[in-house]
């Protein structure tokens, strides 16, 4: 059976303290936050102006705030933008990767002794619980992150920084829609109207998708072929599966035809991309 408790090294946790904590990142982000309740949470990306997707983390609300689990290269990065933002809102915003760390349980239960935060991963149920809570307090957490990203590969979840750029890749390339990620209910946000603009038309031209490798697992960042046309790049590798970011109308054609796809010295098999 799949399962394991990884630490997350390369998470950390900003705190945003202060009762408009949760209605100050709402006016921000691509998803709903007003009606988040504790025990839960959601994710979430913040964008440019023109609907590019700069950062995504996890939002978890606290009695004085709300957390974010997020990328731990972008914290400063992440800190800085919220702040720009801030203006007047009495919120505080501050680095507490010092005290918080998180980890990840997947097919098994969190130890009955655990006292820190625990919340069903948004994105899908079967990535199972994150974990936030000082270090000593994850020391169970002794599975490789390997397996975990193994396991987040197998069920077709994307990561930041390795199936797609940050800053130069849109909600709808990421997946982000397919992650509950978007709520299209919601009020202005900054891009929010070219993710609707895509939404509404249909208008993906690229997706991330899972593929398995027929021949030696290509390296992250491979270029992905049609014959000699560049259709895509490998992201995530886990022995024989991967995640690919792909162009939908080359994938389309590549099977109308029956061109094989390929990625370094192995053929390329494309699962099935739900409708849009």
């Amino acid at each position: 059976m799949d399962k394991g408790a990884s630490f997350l090294a390369d998470r950390g946790v900003i705190r945003i303290s202060g009762i408009e904590a949760l209605s100050f990142l709402h006016k921000l982000v691509t998803n709903s936050l007003l009606d988040l309740k504790p025990g839960g949470a959601r994710y979430a990306a913040l964008l440019s102006g023109q609907g590019k997707l700069l950062f995504d983390f996890f939002v978890i609300p606290m009695p004085d705030g709300c957390l974010l689990d997020c990328p731990r290269a972008q914290i400063a990065d992440l800190i800085r933008k919220l702040t720009l933002h801030k203006l007047r809102t009495p919120v505080t915003i501050e680095d507490a990767s010092a005290s918080l760390a998180v980890a990840t349980v997947w097919g098994e239960s969190v130890p009955a002794d655990f006292s820190g935060l625990a919340f069903a991963d948004p994105r899908t149920a079967d990535m199972g619980l994150r974990l936030i809570a000082p270090a000593e307090a994850l020391a169970f957490a002794t599975t490789p992150q390997d397996a975990y990203e193994a396991h987040r590969t197998a069920l077709g979840v994307p990561k930041g920084g390795v199936d797609f750029p940050y800053g130069d890749a849109f909600v709808h390339d990421a997946d982000l829609d397919w992650l509950h990620g978007v709520d299209f209910n919601k009020g202005c946000y900054p891009g929010q109207e070219v993710v609707a603009r895509v939404h509404f038309r249909k208008s993906a031209r690229k997706r991330i998708v899972k593929v398995h490798f027929d021949g030696p697992p290509p390296a992250s960042g491979s270029e992905v072929m049609m014959g000699d046309i560049n259709i895509g790049h490998i992201g995530s590798v886990a022995g024989a599966q991967g995640l690919a970011m792909l162009r939908l109308d080359r994938v389309e054609d590549a099977r109308t035809a029956g061109t094989k796809l390929t990625a370094g010295a192995a053929a390329l098999n494309v699962a099935p991309v739900p409708p849009q």
